[in-house]
């Protein structure tokens, strides 16, 4: 089967939910998961329920958990770096050994934008897929050539958010 790249970007709700919901769609019938989360470290209920799955792998992490990037200082800046590319080089190797059928990069636009991912590694696994890997990319706000790689495109648009009117992100729903 061939595979596909889908892209899931916006300002709304629902682009690491729509890709969850391709993995598990794609666990359920045997296929390989790889899940990179860039920017992202912090516990959420969808890790409880992947860890359950053998055939899903989640690599995740920045430097000093729950800090935002805007208030990274350089040092913290350089490790969250480090660890988004091992993570990625290790999703790639997964891939280059045909052991991951659907590779998810969540939030790694935003990653990329911010100069906190190796924008060569990223660029050659997009722009040279392996032809039966399913790629799912996400992030706010994507650079012209991943569109152009892209077959599936899917934005989510914020009409209104509960966090705008001060609501926090609830646990079971946001997180």
């Amino acid at each position: 089967m061939k595979g596909l790249t889908h892209v899931y970007y916006g300002y709304g709700k629902g682009k690491t939910t729509a890709a969850l919901g391709l993995a598990l769609r794609a666990a359920g019938t045997g296929r390989r998961v790889v899940l990179v989360q860039f920017l992202k470290d912090t516990p959420s209920g969808e890790l409880t329920s992947l860890a359950k799955l053998e055939n899903v792998i989640v690599l995740r992490g920045k430097a000093r958990g729950g800090m935002f990037t805007k208030d990274m200082d350089e040092a913290a800046r350089e490790a969250t770096l480090a660890i988004h590319n091992a993570n990625l080089s290790a999703a790639i190797a997964l891939v280059s050994s045909d052991d991951c059928d659907l590779l998810i990069l969540d939030e790694v636009i935003d990653a990329y934008q911010l100069n906190l991912i190796d924008a060569t590694l990223l660029t050659e696994l997009v722009t040279n897929k392996p032809e039966a890997l399913e790629l799912v990319i996400t992030g706010h706000k994507p650079e012209p050539w991943i569109f152009d790689h892209a077959d599936y495109i899917t934005e989510m648009v914020k009409h209104k958010h509960p966090y705008d009117a001060g609501i926090p992100a609830r646990k079971g729903v946001e997180f």
